[in-house]
């Protein structure tokens, strides 16, 4: 081995430069993994290292539309320091006839915040908002023209602003929202009558403990003594889970893409490494004459594969350990998080053994070759024309693919989904290996066509040593990649831009009372003529039982199991909701009146596994509501009209105090004249914009498309890698056509032209495998996935495909002007 290694450094520092596409492939692959896993795993330790004060205590404890009565008060204050939140939407304005705006509006006690620090900008009148005043954020105070010292109207009273919002320590755990933050006291929100029966609004009350190491143990212990009283809680551990799940999904997905950029980058370093031996066919097979053994040669070339891998992923990790820096520095104010920044070691060792798996993987068959094929024929013969892997190198290539689903998976935080996903792109890779090998086999069997450079083209897709197989991996792939971001990208466009606008109500009104129904509908109607209205009684409530299961008995729950994380919107109806379709069971009769029933969205009943007869318990404001499921629906949520995914048949779920959720239909150019006609007649009634709302909807979407953008950029490259070291792979049988060619005559035109129809031969074929498989790919996304309508924009994925093209037509032609420059006579008695 000693020897072996000084023979692999000496060989290394006269032609390493060979390896350079095993380096180029290694880092890319290895970066993109170390990146996406770094990123990811400093967002949850920000969220972890902070979880108290984005919690605002060690443990929270929430019900909704009610405030704690004493009793409950005095068993958090035996428990330790507590502090009482009151979060609601509402519409805030400068005037009574000026615009109104939606804010997410707190009143807070003298206790808050219990963690962290509450500041106001420079300019503030006091420290906090007491009584009749406000606190506002930057992007309200901008919009509504006002500053400290002014005048708003919110609700029934008139705030005075006493400064901007500069540092909320728990806005974070407060979610996502859909206007910006404003603050109060519980003094100045009661001046405000929104707090009505039935009005929309959560109690949150956050406990400090002596011991922060108990807050589990003071959870489960303060939910048994209030059971049943409709109480949620979480613990510091669990702050901002939704966010943390975004997260953690998010990441997972783009792991994903990561790793099939490894993949393709993977069929990089097999055609590297094939071009790299077969340069060094004489220098094995003058080692074997002079007594080297096999397992000397394959010393020899292993020991510098790893030396070269090592650079590889070392540099790779380097700058995928440095993203999460580089991401807070260029676009810190753009992520959800801050991260922490620090070196984290489980993903960067796991980026690290996976592309060691795979550069094993993929060089293994070059390497077996080199130490099998006997030193005559390497002398008279190319490195890469040898003889297929035997069954010992098999068993080992199938050891490392096991190792590699084995790592992937175990390290993934949702297994199934990444089982699914390498799965998924195995079978992908195999198809277009098989599809490679159909094309040379098909070129092969081709009849002999009368023009040269067709006929010089079509054998150069089946002559011994051809890359047809890689190529077709690696750009098949790339190629799938981007007709399926194509259409996706079209969909979600389409969807966003025609057809919510054509389908949605212009406002959604929250808060509205029963008896003031006629009065809002006089005020929209007296703003948008001929504007229709949708109404539904409202109230919330919390899942607590599954066919006679406490939901907090669940050791976990499933990823769909949305129903059961908080409280949700619930109403009850008499006849089925428009845009609803029961698809399982039968609706209540109109003048039903016996023990409640329920109807599910099927998709959330499908993902809790109930079915049409089953039992589910709801908390509505502390009382258990036990009702058995009638019927499922199917539900277009497209629309986004007032839609519920638990509808109550009448009678027993009435007697709850409730307030009405509106819908309202008008002409867009009332807009204004609607929220300042509804503002005047109900200042309690919230109205929140739908194009804001998809707006804010389309400003995630954009951001998650970014990302994908980048990782898919990632494989691309590869993709391009892999492009470029098969050409390299091919470069001696290339520079030995063109030698030939030009000494019966051929320039160096048609030289290049033979060249050209090859890759345009091989591009062609790849289109329709793309367009295949690309196509349902972003299909089973849109319509699966996403749930909205299919409708791609065959002009941008004829576009797409078109740049693929023409791209793998300019790599290949460039790759081969160093055979065009080989002099004959150098040539030929080099070859």
């Amino acid at each position: 081995m000693n020897i072996a290694w000084r023979l692999a450094l000496r060989d290394l520092r006269r032609g390493g430069r060979g390896l350079v596409l095993l380096i180029a492939c290694l880092f890319l692959g290895t970066a993109a993994l170390a990146g996406i896993g770094s990123l990811a795993a400093s967002m949850i330790a920000a969220l972890d290292a902070n979880g108290r004060q984005i919690l605002g205590g060690d443990v929270e404890f929430t019900v909704s539309q009610r405030r704690a009565t004493v009793a409950e008060l005095a068993a958090f204050a035996d428990a330790g320091r507590v502090s009482e939140t009151v979060s609601m939407r509402a519409m805030l304005r400068k005037g009574v006839d000026t615009p109104a705006m939606l804010i997410d509006l707190r009143g807070t006690d003298a206790a808050w915040p219990l963690v962290g620090r509450f500041r106001l900008a420079a300019g503030a009148l006091s420290d906090r908002p007491q009584g009749r005043e406000i606190a506002i954020a930057a992007a309200a105070a901008d919009r509504l023209g006002v500053k400290p010292g002014d005048r708003v109207r919110l609700g029934s009273a008139w705030l005075r602003v006493v400064g901007i919002i500069a540092e909320e320590p728990d806005r974070l755990g407060a979610g996502f929202t859909l206007g910006p933050p404003a603050l109060v006291d519980l003094a100045g929100l009661d001046a405000t009558a929104l707090v009505q029966p039935g009005s929309l609004y959560e109690s949150h009350y956050r406990i400090a403990l002596a011991r922060p190491a108990d807050a589990a143990e003071v959870q489960k212990h303060l939910l048994a003594r209030l059971s049943g009283a409709g109480w949620t809680a979480r613990t510091s551990d669990r702050a901002a889970g939704g966010l943390r799940r975004g997260i953690d999904q998010f990441g997972q997905f783009l792991m994903l893409v990561g790793l099939a950029a490894l993949a393709i980058a993977g069929v990089g370093v097999g055609s590297g490494v094939a071009a790299y031996l077969a340069g060094k066919t004489r220098i094995i097979a003058t080692l074997k004459v002079l007594g080297a053994t096999s397992g000397t040669i394959a010393s020899i070339f292993l020991a510098q594969l790893g030396a070269v891998s090592a650079l590889g992923i070392g540099s790779g990790l380097l700058v995928g350990a440095a993203v999460p820096w580089l991401l807070t520095r260029l676009v810190g104010a753009s992520l959800p998080v801050p991260p922490r920044l620090a070196l984290y070691p489980v993903p960067l060792a796991t980026a690290a053994m996976l592309a060691l798996l795979v550069a094993l993987l993929f060089a293994l068959p070059a390497l077996a070759r080199a130490r099998d094929v006997p030193a005559a024929t390497l002398l008279r013969d190319a490195l890469g024309t040898g003889r297929r892997p035997s069954a010992i190198v098999l068993g080992l290539m199938a050891l490392l693919v096991a190792a590699l689903v084995a790592l992937a998976v175990l390290t993934a935080s949702d297994r199934l989904l990444a089982l699914g996903f390498v799965g998924a792109v195995a079978a992908l890779i195999a198809l277009l290996w098989s599809f490679g090998l159909a094309i040379r086999f098909a070129a092969s069997k081709a009849p002999r066509v009368r023009t040269p450079l067709l006929r010089l083209a079509i054998a150069n897709l089946h002559r011994p040593g051809a890359q047809t197989d890689r190529l077709v991996v690696a750009l098949g792939l790339g190629f799938s990649l981007f007709v399926a971001l194509a259409v996706i990208d079209a969909s979600l466009a389409s969807e966003l831009r025609n057809a919510a606008p054509a389908k949605a109500p212009r406002f959604f009104a929250i808060d509205l009372q029963p008896e003031d129904a006629a009065t809002f509908s006089r005020a929209v109607r007296a703003a948008g003529p001929g504007a229709g209205i949708e109404t539904q009684p409202s109230l919330r409530g919390s899942v607590v039982a599954l066919r006679g299961q406490r939901v907090a008995d669940m050791k976990t729950l499933t990823e769909g199991a949305w129903v059961l994380r908080g409280d949700r919107t619930l109403t009850w109806s008499a006849t089925l909701p428009p845009r609803n379709t029961v698809v399982a069971g039968r609706w209540w009769p109109a003048d039903y009146r016996g023990p409640p029933l329920v109807s599910l969205e099927d998709k959330a009943a499908a993902a809790l596994g109930l079915k049409v007869g089953d039992s589910i318990t709801v908390s509505v404001l502390g009382v258990d509501v036990p009702a058995r499921i009638a019927a499922l629906r199917k539900i277009d949520w497209g629309g986004l009209g007032l839609n519920f995914a638990i509808v109550f048949s009448p009678g027993y779920i009435e007697e709850a105090p409730h307030s009405l959720l509106a819908s309202v239909y008008a002409d867009p150019g009332r807009d204004g004249a609607i929220m300042r006609s509804v503002g005047a007649a109900l200042p309690s009634v919230t109205l929140v914009r739908v194009g804001d709302v998809i707006g804010q909807l389309g400003a995630v979407l954009g951001q998650i498309a970014v990302a994908i953008r980048a990782a898919a950029a990632v494989t691309v490259a590869a993709g391009i890698a892999v492009l470029i070291g098969a050409v390299s792979a091919s470069a001696r049988a290339r520079r030995y056509d063109a030698v030939i060619l030009k000494l019966l005559g051929g320039s160096r035109r048609q030289v290049l032209g033979a060249q050209a129809l090859e890759y345009a031969l091989l591009a062609a074929a790849l289109v329709l495998v793309a367009i295949g498989v690309g196509t349902g790919a972003g299909w089973y996304v849109v319509t699966q996935v996403f749930a909205i309508a299919w409708a791609p924009r065959w002009d941008i994925v004829a576009a797409t495909v078109a740049a693929a093209v023409v791209a793998t037509l300019g790599m290949g032609i460039v790759g081969s002007l160093p055979a065009l420059r080989a002099r004959p006579a150098a040539a030929l008695r080099d070859l």
